[in-house]
């Protein structure tokens, strides 16, 4: 699992994966309560990070566009 250095550095895919390993973990319930603490927060920041990810792909995935008439607008993706 990543700690909080690493997680930055990660790939929304690859935080995605540790995350649902996460859940399942936490939904075993054999964990002890200190180890699901753990996990939970590492679970918050690698969600978090992954909000932030695709927050960051819908700007990208949004266009700049001109009008016929000549003014500029924002055409976002449907989300």
């Amino acid at each position: 699992m990543s700690n909080d250095n690493t997680i930055e550095n990660l790939s929304f895919e690859e935080a995605l994966t540790q995350l649902e390993t996460i859940v399942k973990k936490l939904e075993s319930g054999k964990e002890a309560l200190e180890k699901s603490l753990e996990y939970y927060e590492l679970g918050n920041k690698l969600k978090q990070h992954c909000e932030k990810k695709l927050a960051e792909a819908q700007m990208r995935v949004d266009k700049i566009v001109q009008q016929p008439d000549g003014k500029i607008s924002l055409q976002e993706t449907e989300s």
